[in-house]
């Protein structure tokens, strides 16, 4: 009886295994190993693997792999070395999120259409306009046609598939139902990038117009007020001026003989913030700070819940272990206080408790959540629970940044409006003293 060698993940703790195991064919291990609640992510016959490492001694060359979408079975000492062709750029993501939604979307849809995976992604890497993203799919093909599985390519890149995209891949592959996983993390990204889209364009109008009133101020003080300072000591002739004109022309000095120490504070002042944000116990006390927030709180816990859901919804879906799924939610969540809620939640599932409980005990979500969780839960629906959960969520959250959009314009018009008046008000205050001395 042939010897097969695997890699598997543990259902009940969400871990990956590896062993060695006898059967007739590759179909009876699969079948064996998920009555053991092992997910197999990797299936290798030890007699193919002899068989081909004489081959290779001989020169004979190794057929190519199909890039199929199932559990791979392979010679593993031919198999090209994992290395990663592209090396990317320093900074910043490679690929923006629409890009990689629309990828996954039309991988999906040639997967589902039957074509081999290899040929779908040459096909993509050909209409991709990116030529660092064109270079990423060529590599992912490449290194399926030397043997790998699909999620083993997408691990040699983490910058832009990310453990969520990677494991929902080998889900995918183990249940041998690629197209549909594709399709769910797809939508999954489409929606995740509207919301980010939403919320960033909601932010743009504030900083725009706070960025004009700094200039329009800055102007102000540095080349309208001192003009009038000189106007003003030739006319009142040594008469005190005005408290508010006095203090609006130290506030000019201060811009003009000091400008450059007040950048030096600013820069400062952000580099220690982005250091103190790299501390896990700093980047704690500004999450824990922006979630109580008074107006942008709500919305960034609403937001954080909404991902929450989704995330853990599309992974339980796809078919990733509960353990596994609420891990890469841990990671993925973007806030370490609703990370540390998810982790409690991780701990108490694997000591063997519900998810709806542990939820209720971290205090941070809503009892919406909770009580859609438990019905989830009682009525063996909880993927589908929790899409809805973030489907209501991510509508709370369009009309909180519709209403809080409404409600910054005018508060930024009146602030533009505050601090250019206190300025012209400052400077008019002699002028009036001047008129009513002469008269």
């Amino acid at each position: 009886m042939p010897t097969f060698r695997y890699s598997a993940i543990n259902a009940a703790t969400g871990r990956e295994c590896a062993g060695r195991i006898d059967g007739r064919s590759a179909e009876d291990v699969t079948r064996t190993l998920k009555s053991r609640g092992l997910a197999p992510t990797s299936l290798t016959c030890i007699e193919e693997l002899v068989e081909a490492g004489t081959r290779s001694v001989h020169g004979r060359r190794r057929p190519e792999g199909n890039g199929s979408a199932g559990i791979r079975r392979e010679p593993a000492a031919v198999v090209a070395p994992r290395t990663k062709r592209w090396r990317g750029v320093a900074f910043g993501r490679p690929v923006s999120a629409r890009a990689l939604a629309l990828f996954t979307r039309q991988l999906a849809t040639l997967v589902r259409a039957g074509m081999p995976l290899v040929r779908g992604l040459e096909v993509l890497a050909r209409q991709e306009s990116g030529p660092r993203f064109r270079e990423i799919v060529n590599d992912l093909a490449a290194t399926i046609r030397a043997g790998e599985s699909l999620s083993e390519a997408l691990a040699q890149h983490p910058r832009v598939f990310d453990r969520l995209y990677v494991s929902m891949a080998r889900a995918g592959e183990a249940g041998g139902v690629l197209h549909v996983v594709l399709e769910r993390l797809a939508a999954f990204l489409e929606k995740s990038a509207r919301l980010k889209a939403r919320i960033a364009a909601a932010m743009t109008y504030p900083v725009i117009v706070l960025a004009l009133a700094g200039g329009i101020v800055a102007a102000l003080m540095v080349f309208v007020v001192p003009r009038f300072e000189q106007i003003f000591s030739g006319l009142l002739k040594g008469q005190p001026l005005p408290t508010l004109t006095r203090l609006v022309l130290g506030v000019s000095g201060i811009f003009q003989h000091h400008g450059g120490w007040c950048l030096a504070l600013v820069a400062i002042g952000v580099m220690a913030f982005a250091l103190v944000r790299r501390t896990a116990r700093g980047r704690s006390a500004i999450d824990w700070a922006k979630l109580h927030c008074p107006v942008v709180g709500p919305l960034l816990l609403k937001t954080a819940i909404a991902r929450f859901s989704r995330t853990l919804g599309t992974l339980l879906a796809s078919g990733v272990p509960i353990l596994q799924a609420l891990l890469i939610t841990r990671d993925t969540s973007g806030n370490t206080q609703v990370s540390a809620a998810i982790a409690l939640v991780h701990e108490r599932v694997k000591a063997g408790e519900n998810v709806a409980g542990p939820l209720a005990a971290s205090g941070v979500f809503p009892a919406m959540v909770v009580g859609l969780a438990e019905v989830g839960e009682e009525t063996g629906k909880l993927p589908e629970m929790l899409g809805r959960i973030a489907d209501a969520y991510e509508e709370e959250v369009d009309n909180a940044v519709a209403g809080l959009t409404a409600m910054i314009e005018p508060v930024l018009i009146v602030v533009l409006a505050v601090l250019v008046g206190t300025v012209v008000l400052a400077l008019f205050l002699p002028i009036i003293s001047v008129i009513q001395y002469l008269q």
